[in-house]
């Protein structure tokens, strides 16, 4: 697989077959994702990568608080800008709109799409669940290099015919990670990457996620 299929193969991947993943290729994913740029050569990424008893605790501990709804919530930052408008939240809300048509679940159906949403936080039945945190003092540009870092670990997972899912949900029960995961408390927690063999017959797999054209993104001059 050539970089370009791999980007175009990449989604998120939200339904996984039951089937662990064999840590060797992990570690040569991680391995080769060390050559990602970041800025001043930082390498500002930090991670814990779960499976078996230790993520079955995890899902186990946040399951317990799920049922109190906000209460639970201890975000140690905003997913989203809370001015987040325009194309921005047109986007946002459009992908969550045909996931939910992809599931057949209607807008009315509250409890469905609430029970839906819980599945983040089984990391999508993923075997493998990856927890990415850094130093609490690290600007945006190193975040930046951790979003690199990542997209790397992603499209290597895509060679190996891994999918992923990046998953900034989990911030939320970020109390109940430190609970589970020894993360360093001058350490922020960022996001979690489920890890697995994708289920890509699954409709939540299936859907169209369409991307803006180039020309609203990008502007050209002097060519």
């Amino acid at each position: 697989m050539n970089v370009t299929d791999a980007v175009n193969s990449r989604r998120s991947v939200r339904a996984y077959q039951d089937k662990p993943v064999d840590p060797a290729i992990l570690r040569r994913v991680l391995e080769t994702a060390q050559r990602s740029p970041s800025g001043g050569n930082t390498q500002p990424w930090n991670a814990v990568v779960l499976t078996g008893d230790p993520l079955q605790k995890l899902l186990g501990k946040v399951a317990e608080v799920i049922p109190q709804g906000l209460a639970a919530y201890s975000p140690e930052y905003n997913i989203y800008p809370p001015e987040l408008d325009g194309a921005y939240q047109v986007r946002r809300f459009g992908i969550g709109e045909a996931m939910y048509a992809a599931l057949e679940i209607p807008r009315e159906d509250k409890a469905s799409r609430l029970k839906w949403f819980a599945r983040n936080f089984q990391a999508f039945g993923a075997p493998v669940l990856m927890l990415v945190h850094t130093p609490r003092y690290m600007g945006p540009p190193q975040w930046s290099d951790i979003g690199m870092w990542l997209q790397t670990v992603m499209l290597l997972l895509r060679e190996e015919g891994l999918d992923s899912c990046a998953q900034e949900a989990w911030a939320v029960y970020s109390k109940q990670i430190r609970e589970c995961v020894d993360i360093p408390d001058d350490h922020i927690f960022f996001c979690g990457l489920a890890i697995g063999w994708g289920d890509r017959e699954q409709a939540v797999n299936t859907f169209p996620v369409p991307r803006a054209p180039l020309d609203e993104a990008v502007r050209w001059e002097g060519f």
